[in-house]
């Protein structure tokens, strides 16, 4: 019998998803991979399988809820369990002030990393307490717990999603279920350069990091591979920070 573990990654067609589903498939975990581009999905899974795992993508937007539970039934179809779910997608809006927000912009973001985090979980977790095993990492961010002028829906929305990582995690810590959350810094992606629009405002965001550049994606993966495993099996409803030493201080 196969007891290499079972993992879905949301959100994984790029940056960290992307980095942490290819880390998993070099430890040879069965992974399925999720994301709304077919073209690219099915070429990361293929991609996967070079490494030797097992890996299939499905196509979902995590925003529609009949698409999660089918991501979820399809891995219990094909391995039959769930035994590590990463939720990854993510989407940080455009930067605008406050007083310029609007119910579209709010939506847009809060129904990408709240109700996308919120209805993964929902699903992962019956799963994964019937089973009475699993360990869900969900990504947030260093803006988890900081403000950031401009960006005050992408923050509020990493707020939200610490605030479910530890409500879930009680909920079900009695069950052998464990529910963590990685919060990167500023990580070297697109995302990244999104953010600071100009070459100017990246080179000012990473002189406030301590150790004086950006994080890797791979240093995410192999932080969330971490968190995911029995060797921080005692750890649930916790955010690890890894972020240069930027909340340091």
């Amino acid at each position: 019998m196969d007891t290499s573990p079972v993992v879905l990654v949301t959100g994984a067609l790029s940056g960290i998803g992307r980095a942490t589903a290819v880390a998993f498939a070099k430890d040879q975990a069965r992974v399925v991979v999720s994301g709304r581009r077919i073209d690219a999905g099915e070429k990361l899974a293929e991609e996967l399988r070079s490494f030797g795992a097992e890996a299939e993508f499905v196509a979902a937007d995590v925003r529609c809820e009949d698409q999660v539970q089918a991501l979820v039934q399809r891995v219990l179809e094909r391995f039959g369990r769930l035994d590590i779910a990463v939720n990854s997608a993510g989407f940080e809006g455009e930067p605008t002030p406050v007083v310029d927000q609007t119910v579209e912009r709010y939506n847009a973001v809060f129904d990408a990393n709240v109700l996308g985090t919120l209805l993964s979980m929902k699903h992962e977790l019956r799963v994964m307490s019937a089973q009475g095993s699993g360990s869900i990492v969900n990504v947030s961010s260093t803006m988890g717990i900081r403000g950031a002028a401009r960006n005050s829906m992408y923050v509020a929305s990493k707020h939200a999603v610490e605030g479910l990582t530890k409500s879930a995690a009680l909920e079900v810590a009695a069950s052998g279920v464990r529910v963590n959350a990685v919060a990167p810094g500023p990580i070297q992606t697109e995302m990244l350069d999104r953010i600071t629009g100009t070459q100017e405002g990246k080179a000012a965001m990473l002189a406030s990091v301590p150790m004086k550049r950006a994080g890797t994606v791979d240093e995410i993966a192999q932080a969330i591979l971490f968190v995911a495993s029995q060797k921080a099996s005692f750890m649930t409803g916790e955010v690890l920070r890894v972020n240069g030493g930027r909340t340091a201080a």
